[in-house]
């Protein structure tokens, strides 16, 4: 039977994939008629319990009995909980889709950062914690995209003197664009772990690893600077003084796209009518299989974000010949099981970073823009979250309309700041200032180390040729 077929008989669209394979499994025995087949599907579809048992059918009739159990139940309250802002000058956009994401009937609490603007389902910088369901978009589709900054060996004058080979290593040493593979397939453990946890992974192995040490599009960048330490911080062995630092950001490429994408699909689709409205706010239970299938890909393309990471920073330090003494790394766009108060919740962290007490961190600016290495407060009310970055204050298509690149590029380049590529859509002005953000979030973090960009690799928009 064809899709279309079964669906006529009462099979949900989402299930007809598995009403196919127990047909295919029916079908092996002798003597069944079509309309004998036709018979049995509409009873499952009518009484799925009854074959709970069954043992080519148990399979689907679990699946059918979550789906009507979801479609009986009545619609909960709207949830009436609050969320405390650190952004000032969030617009009614951001706002309206923070109180919409309170609204789902299982979140419990949440917080919007100061770098906050307008996202899909969830704002960039919103934070929500929920009971007992994951959302795929509140995550995103960029999971676990992540920050890492390594020290490097190398005196900060050879910045200067020995430009073109730091030139060189950023140019050889990843690759960015949408859909952009490494040059040499690179090896990692993370490779090593399971990727049959879920069919989009399994399927998606080969290209993780083409695109392993890559950097993507977007507002993802590799970079080298100064690190200035005014205070001693042990845990980092690093002394105040002035040192060369290589800054990433970046996260799970194409895979973790493809594994937001999978899953927000299949929350929607069991989203029951009178929840309509949430959308990309559906959610999966993590008692389901889905849920947990999700939770699993998502727990792998954070490794797999971390292993792109190391991957860059081991290939573009030993282009330049350099070793790495010590670093510091951190990732957004992802949730977290945590214990908030008498509650065990699940906090999503869209654009926003953990802020533990003592955690280390990185919050980036711009490209003509500090970054700021910093230590959580652990302040409750944000749940124990900070900022990811500045934040936008312009879309990419008002940012490549307002400003020339080539002009933004030569103006950088006279205050010292070089862009070997970048578009018009991540130049300073489409960003806050981090200056107001870190002062708008002092009673989340404490900032420990300041890196200034000096070299900065972006993906070009067309608007300049990368060189």
């Amino acid at each position: 039977m064809n899709a279309k077929q079964l669906i006529q008989l009462g099979i949900p669209k989402l299930l007809v994939p598995a009403a196919q394979q127990a047909i295919a499994q029916i079908c092996s025995q002798p003597g069944f008629t079509r309309s004998r087949l036709t018979e049995l599907i509409q009873d499952v579809v009518a009484s799925p319990a009854d074959f709970l048992q069954h043992m080519r059918l148990s399979p689907l009739a679990n699946e059918l009995v979550s789906v009507q159990e979801d479609l009986q139940t009545p619609p909960a309250p709207p949830a009436d909980i609050s969320y405390r802002s650190w952004c000032s000058d969030a617009d009614h956009d951001t706002h309206k889709q923070m109180r919409a994401a309170c609204r789902v009937p299982a979140a419990r609490v949440g917080a919007l950062m100061p770098d906050a603007h307008v996202g899909y389902g969830l704002p960039i910088g919103g934070v929500l914690a929920t009971e007992g369901v994951v959302i795929p978009y509140a995550v995103g589709v960029d999971i676990a995209c992540r920050m890492k900054l390594s020290v490097l060996d190398l005196p900060p004058q050879t910045l200067d003197t020995h430009f073109e080979q730091y030139r060189k290593a950023l140019m050889d040493g990843t690759f960015f664009g949408v859909g952009c593979t490494h040059s040499h397939p690179q090896d990692h453990p993370v490779l090593d772990e399971d990727w049959s946890i879920t069919a989009v992974t399994a399927d998606r192995k080969d290209r993780a690893r083409e695109q392993l040490g890559t950097s993507g599009s977007g507002n993802h960048f590799v970079e080298f600077g100064t690190l200035t330490v005014t205070e001693s911080q042990p845990d980092l062995a690093l002394n105040p003084g002035t040192y060369v630092a290589l800054l990433s950001h970046s996260g799970s490429r194409g895979t973790g796209a493809a594994v937001c994408q999978k899953y927000s699909n299949i929350a929607r689709q069991r989203l029951p009518k009178y929840y309509a409205d949430y959308d990309r706010l559906a959610w999966l239970s993590m008692d389901s299989e889905a849920g947990q299938e999700y939770w699993a890909a998502m727990n792998l393309m954070g490794h797999y974000a971390a292993a792109n990471h190391d991957v860059i920073h081991r290939f573009v330090s030993s282009l330049l010949g350099a070793e790495i003494t010590t670093g510091v790394e951190n990732h957004h766009n992802f949730a977290w099981q945590e214990r908030h108060g008498d509650r065990d919740l699940i906090v999503h962290r869209k654009g926003a970073t953990p802020a533990n007490v003592g955690e280390l961190g990185v919050i980036p600016g711009s490209m003509a823009d500090s970054a700021w290495v910093v230590r959580g407060l652990g302040n409750p009310d944000s749940l124990k979250s900070a900022s990811h970055g500045a934040g936008r204050v312009m879309s990419r298509r008002k940012g490549r309309a307002t400003w020339d690149f080539a002009t933004v590029r030569q103006e950088l380049l006279e205050r010292g700041i070089h862009v070997l590529s970048a578009g018009a859509d991540e130049v300073p002005g489409v960003y806050r200032r981090i200056e107001e953000v870190m002062a708008a979030q002092q009673d989340l973090v404490q900032p420990i180390a300041r890196f200034d960009p000096r070299i900065v690799r972006m993906c070009g928009d067309g608007s300049r040729a990368e060189d």
